[in-house]
């Protein structure tokens, strides 16, 4: 059997993207070893990404890494895939010369063919793991969008929905793994089905998918503000399969700075989408991510920015700090006049805003009593979380339980719990039996 290694770098997009590859690997002739494997390896692929300048730098550092263990012959062959890949791909080779072969993010077959493998069509749906709790469910790829400040259109191309049948179908097959939640993932999931159908069909997905017998929660990343479907609100206010949680990345309120990030939307607008959500969604928990130092923020509009979100009380708030990419409208057209240092600082301000406001949620929440799904074991507690948190960007709930407890048979099943303590973004909690 051939041994196959993959080190995934970035987004859960790319978790997908290397769970589908694996899935076209033959288990009767590939092996496949953990991502953490420090011996030898026949084929040793890094899923890179390319979408902001920490990121490039990780992926950077890891091939080099790797192309180490490659010249020391622990690795038989050495490829590259993925965003950073498909950027680069003219750059790349004469800097690292001790990869084999590199592979964009679009180009999952010609690697399986370099594998040794034959791409299946039937196989398209399938994951070689993905298994567990939760799984990520990619529902379409590319971008039609063109922010000012972003190179995923560059790096994905344009935007292609998934047929809905063959979504479903995967969800099927994840279901049949022992998923219980499934998080559906894209570059945008509201612009879901404008391509294959004519209009918006996101609520038509998350409708099919609560039909899947195993699945019972649905979580929703990755939407854009501008054009957000009403019938999607409806969805996750009626529907109990449907987490009330919503990732929904807006990236400033200020008019001017979303003018020039080519967002198609402005603060009034934002505004009232946020207070539609909190009136028809009971109980909504809203999460975003914001951009600070972009091009043309000055210090009122950062003090919008700031204003905006002692307002918004948003329970869950990510920020980046503004990163020129070569190739984008922004980087062509706009100054970079920002100093690092001041990017810094405002980011610093933010999240230590947003730290009071996460806490004083988790405040809230002592006392109550939540169904929650078991991820894992550590340090002898449940490590779990409810329909309000999603896995590896929110916090966590730690659940101690009576002495006794078979703690792993809990792993991937749904237990209530009552909320004892909060930390600033963790909770901790007791099993209710």
């Amino acid at each position: 059997m051939k041994s196959v290694q993959v080190i995934t770098l970035g987004c859960s997009k790319n978790t997908v993207d290397t769970e589908h590859l694996l899935a076209q690997l033959p288990e009767d002739a590939f092996k496949i070893l953990p991502e953490d494997w420090s011996g030898p390896v026949d084929y040793l692929l890094v899923n890179t990404c390319g979408f902001i300048g920490d990121a490039k730098e990780e992926s950077i550092n890891a091939l080099l890494e790797q192309a180490g263990r490659r010249s020391a012959g622990q690795a038989g062959r050495l490829f590259a895939f993925g965003c950073l890949s498909q950027r680069y791909a003219s750059e790349l080779p004469a800097l690292i010369p001790e990869v084999d072969a590199w592979f964009g993010a679009r180009d999952l077959d010609p690697l399986v063919g370099a594998l040794g493998a034959v791409p299946e069509d039937s196989l398209r749906t399938s994951r070689r793991f993905g298994g567990g709790p939760y799984s990520y469910l990619k529902i379409s790829e590319g971008c039609d969008r063109r922010c000012s400040y972003c190179a995923i259109p560059l790096i994905r191309g344009a935007h292609r929905s998934v047929p809905l049948e063959r979504i479903v179908r995967e969800a099927e097959g994840l279901a049949a793994r022992g998923v219980k939640e499934l998080i559906l993932i894209a570059q945008d999931t509201t612009y879901y089905g404008l391509d294959l159908y004519g209009r918006r069909r996101l609520a038509d997905v998350l409708e099919a998918l609560s039909q899947v017998p195993g699945i019972e929660w649905i979580r929703v990343h990755y939407s854009y503000p501008e054009g957000f479907p009403e019938d999607v609100i409806d969805a996750m206010a009626s529907n109990p399969k449907i987490c009330r949680y919503l990732d929904i990345p807006l990236q400033h309120i200020s008019d001017k700075v979303l003018a020039d990030m080519h967002r198609s939307v402005d603060g009034a607008r934002i505004r009232s989408l946020v207070s539609r959500m909190r009136e028809r969604i009971p109980g909504v928990v809203l999460r975003t991510t914001l951009i600070v130092g972009h091009p043309g923020e000055g210090p009122s509009e950062f003090g919008e920015l700031l204003d905006f979100v002692s307002e918004a009380r948003f329970e869950r708030l990510g920020a980046f700090k503004y990163s020129e990419e070569e190739g984008t409208w922004g980087a062509e057209h706009l100054q970079d006049d920002v100093s690092p240092e001041e990017k810094q600082h405002r980011y610093d301000i933010l999240m230590e805003l947003q730290k009071g406001i996460s806490a004083e949620f988790n405040e809230s929440r002592v006392g109550k009593e939540y169904r929650v799904l078991v991820d894992s074991v550590m340090d002898g507690r449940l490590v779990a979380r409810s329909g309000y948190e999603s896995p590896e960007v929110d916090g966590e709930i730690i659940v101690s339980c009576p002495e006794g407890t078979d703690l792993q048979s809990l792993v991937g099943e749904f237990v209530n719990v009552r909320i004892t303590e909060a930390l600033d973004y963790d909770l901790v909690a007791h099993l209710v039996l």
